[in-house]
């Protein structure tokens, strides 16, 4: 179910430019920042990249274990 925010306090600049943003793309106003919080929903904060990033660092074989594996297939 959809929900409604509203942001109060947006200055006439950046509320032009947004405006600006959305006519060059063919939506309106609305349609651009809803699809602009959904992109910025999709990407992970910095400290969730990093997070992920060491988790992932974890499970790989270190260098010698790379190596180890590429002269064993070798053989």
């Amino acid at each position: 179910m959809a929900v409604s925010i509203t942001i109060r306090d947006v200055p006439n600049e950046t509320r032009d430019v947004l405006a600006g943003r959305a006519a060059a793309s063919g939506r309106s106003l609305q349609e651009y920042l809803n699809k602009e919080l959904q992109d910025l929903a999709a990407r992970p904060t910095v400290p969730e990249a990093i997070r992920a990033i060491r988790l992932r660092a974890r499970t790989m074989p270190d260098a010698h274990g790379i190596v180890g594996d590429l002269a064993a297939d070798r053989r």
